[in-house]
């Protein structure tokens, strides 16, 4: 259905970009075969002719290659695409190199990156839906299959250096072990070097972190996206001073703008008062910019406020306020961090690597996300599992907290829609624009000589094949004794000198949460959403049964005119074309769920325990493969032995201080404290009046469990079998806030649980062992 599906290993391109470049390689199996001993073997070394093997190089001339991907970016953010938000880096960039318009993702994260990596059509790759909502069925494993080799282990076997940093939500939850398995993580799916995060999100101020596959402190200073930048760099500097002719591939992948929305004090500052006119202004001036710039045709209608978004002109004075505060935080994420790119990229200068350094920033793994409510929240998981109450008032109270450490907050849906500009609709909502159009920028100014905009139709998974084609490599057809299944994507190569050329990408499918479309020769096909950011449906339309609207991209820009009603046959055409392509790519069955009982339907396929045992301090586990302290009962053991003065630490903790346990001794002191969320009056605690004697002690935390969702309970203490604290937990959780959070034995890592401990709240004294019993969940009573 692809015009021109091959040519991206033919060798035209080459001849023309790289000159004296070397073919394209031949070699259509990796590793390659040994070669023959080319040397002569006598009796002895005197009549013997030594011939060492030859390395594996990478095609003469061929480029490093930097790719960027950002998160929850909307078309219509940065500056770059005619946003409000400066990112001087990205322009940059895009004054050295080329603009693409018409860039597509898949509207969600997780499979937005299995397509990048491979090449292949998220679904066809197992990963239909993000890597926390797995389901049973081919296309919603979460698991990349073998047949779909990286870009990154491609490029590896074939002379390249490869490192990531940054996040990776491409690994099934229950393999973000110390037990793995490892092949899901960057380091089993080509690349060298990982330092980074392994969720969908992370604290920006204390993120949870991994080199290679073991977990590393968190951060001391600063927030992440420098540490990404300082840690690229360092790589550059050690991969070029080893192997300074040897070409790298370095995927860097930050974690914003996605949620949690934070950055440094200073940052925000600066933006205090830019966004007061509110999202009406501010998108309207936004498509002003983007038709002046040539990033969207002059005739391009900008696309209606939803119905159910409220203008900005019909908020009080105090959600206006509340509002301007979170679009002042998220500019300041996102300009941070094209500084911090920027800083790679004054690197690369200054090492002479930028000339052929083949750069490709997308911008966004989809559009603007309206996770956040109304008029956003500090906290949103809490507000969306845990009965957090957060209304007006107590938002105006923390206003300053947002964006800080003492937030994990997420905007309103009204940002989220003005920074997707001019499309409707969001992140999530791969049926229309305003979740799958992403900009693109790539630059390679030794090779790439036109400067501009390109409008052909491209997408996600087009860019290896585009990388491949570039570095002078054909795609195998073999890896690790694996055959390959067919790649989807097809080479844009074509369009860096030739602004005009007909798109070869002209059939692609989309799919995710149940809203589906199908693109094909400038029409797109899309349904109408059911379930809304401030309205779910109520379960009564399958996804299915949703109405479809028609659109013709070619006149038609921004998907504004809808033609359903007047094209039906063309309707029904593009309508069985979606069914050929879902069919083909493993896009059934469609589920449009997104609901808590989803979540927990996909943690309850991982093997669960009644008794776990924890055999000393230092033990840190991820929250899904560790015992299950939430929403029920449970008795926690732990054999400890303190010195002679009154000691301060953690025996066992759980989460953070947005919600999370602690079981810890405070001066000696036995404390059992959940944090339902970071707002006042949120957390309680059952503590000793007296502390432990020294030596050895067994100290017992019993928890009994009201029952229900989110219910209080009875919490015992007792030490050496005598009872020494008894009260009541007034309240705990169903979800933690952060999905990096660990249980750690023996201190709190990342974002601690309680200020009543510091330094990660190390204990002092022995653990010798700490048992674990939990209930069912749900259930009241006691632990078994």
């Amino acid at each position: 259905m692809r015009k021109g599906s091959a040519p991206y290993y033919l060798a035209g391109f080459l001849a023309l970009m790289l000159g004296s470049a070397a073919p394209l390689a031949a070699q259509t199996v990796l590793p390659r075969a040994p070669e023959p001993f080319g040397g002569a073997i006598g009796q002895t070394y005197a009549d013997s002719t030594a011939a060492f093997p030859k390395p594996v190089t990478a095609p003469a001339g061929a480029p490093n290659v930097l790719l960027i991907l950002t998160d929850d970016v909307g078309f219509g953010a940065a500056s770059t695409f005619g946003g409000p938000i400066p990112t001087p880096n990205l322009d940059r960039l895009a004054a050295r190199g080329l603009v693409y318009n018409r860039f597509h993702t898949t509207a969600m994260c997780s499979p937005t990156r299995a397509a990048l990596l491979t090449g292949r059509n998220h679904h066809a790759v197992g990963n239909g839906i993000v890597a926390n909502l797995s389901t049973g069925f081919p296309g919603y494993s979460n698991i990349l299959p073998k047949t779909a080799a990286t870009m990154a282990e491609v490029l590896r076997q074939n002379g390249y250096n490869t490192a990531m940093v940054g996040k990776h939500h491409n690994a099934p939850e229950a393999d973000v072990s110390p037990a793995g398995p490892f092949d899901m993580w960057p380091t089993g799916l080509g690349f060298e070097h990982f330092y980074g995060f392994m969720s969908a999100e992370t604290n920006q101020f204390s993120p949870a972190l991994y080199r290679g596959t073991t977990p590393i402190d968190t951060l001391k200073e600063g927030v992440l996206d420098k540490a990404l930048a300082d840690e690229a760099i360092q790589w550059i500097h050690n991969q070029k001073a080893a192997a300074p002719d040897k070409p790298f591939f370095l995927y860097y992948a930050t974690g914003s703008a996605h949620a949690p929305l934070q950055a440094p004090a200073d940052w925000i500052a600066k933006f205090k008062g830019h966004f007061d006119k509110g999202w009406d202004a501010v998108r309207t001036q936004t498509v002003s910019r983007q038709k002046r710039l040539g990033i969207i045709p002059s005739g391009t209608k900008d696309t209606q406020r939803p119905e159910g978004l409220a203008a900005w002109g019909a908020l009080t004075l105090d959600q206006r306020r509340i509002n301007a505060r979170f679009m002042e935080v998220y500019a300041a994420m996102l300009a941070y961090q094209d500084a911090q790119i920027g800083r790679v990229l004054d690197e690369l200068d200054r090492m002479g690597e930028s000339g052929n350094t083949l750069v490709m920033f997308i911008e966004g793994d989809n559009g603007a996300a309206a996770e956040g409510g109304d008029n956003g929240s500090s906290n949103p998981m809490s507000a969306f599992a845990n009965a957090m109450q957060e209304d007006d008032k107590a938002l105006l109270a923390n206003l300053d907290k947002i964006g800080g450490p003492d937030a994990v907050g997420n905007w309103g849906y009204g940002w989220a829609w003005a920074t997707n500009a001019p499309f409707r609709w969001f992140k999530q909502y791969a049926s229309h624009l305003g979740g799958t159009r992403n900009g693109l920028v790539v630059s390679w100014p030794d090779q790439i000589k036109a400067r501009g905009v390109r409008s052909q139709f491209t997408h996600v998974i087009d860019v290896m094949p585009t990388i491949l084609e570039a570095t002078g490599l054909k795609a195998p057809d073999s890896v690790n004794g694996v055959a390959q299944q067919r790649i989807d994507g097809v080479s844009f190569a074509y369009s860096f000198a030739a602004p005009k050329a007909p798109e070869r990408h002209d059939t692609q499918y989309f799919e995710m949460m149940g809203n589906h479309a199908i693109y094909h020769q400038g029409w797109l096909a899309s349904t109408t959403p059911v379930n809304l950011p401030w309205k779910r449906g109520d379960g009564s339309v399958l996804p299915n049964q949703y109405k479809w609207e028609l659109y013709d991209l070619r006149k038609d820009f921004s998907q504004a005119h809808d033609l359903a009603a007047t094209q039906g046959a063309k309707l029904k055409e593009m309508q069985a074309l979606f069914r050929k392509e879902a069919e083909r790519n493993q896009v059934f069955p469609l589920d449009d769920r997104m609901t808590l009982a989803r979540f927990q339907a996909a943690e309850s396929q991982r093997p669960h325990r009644s008794t776990y045992s924890y055999w000393g301090a230092g033990i840190s586990i991820p929250s899904v493969n560790a015992a299950p302290l939430l929403a029920r009962s449970f008795r926690i053991t732990a054999d400890i032995e303190v010195a002679k003065e009154p000691a301060t630490g953690v025996l066992v903790a759980l989460g953070s201080k947005f919600g999370g346990w602690s079981f810890y001794l405070k001066e000696g002191r036995p404390v059992a404290l959940m944090a339902a969320s970071q707002l006042t009056g949120d957390e309680s605690q059952v503590a000793a009046t007296q502390p432990i004697a020294s030596g050895r002690s067994r100290m017992v935390f019993d928890f009994h469990y009201d029952g229900g969702v989110n219910a209080g309970g009875e919490m015992i203490i007792s030490v050496n079998g005598d009872k020494i604290a008894q009260g009541r937990i007034r309240r705990t959780i169903s979800k933690l806030p952060e999905m990096s959070d660990t249980l750690d034995i023996g201190f709190d890592a990342d974002t601690p649980v309680t200020s009543d401990y510091g330094d990660e709240g190390h204990f002092p004294g022995r653990i010798g062992k700490v048992d674990i019993s939990v209930g069912k969940p749900g259930a009241a009573g006691k632990a078994p």
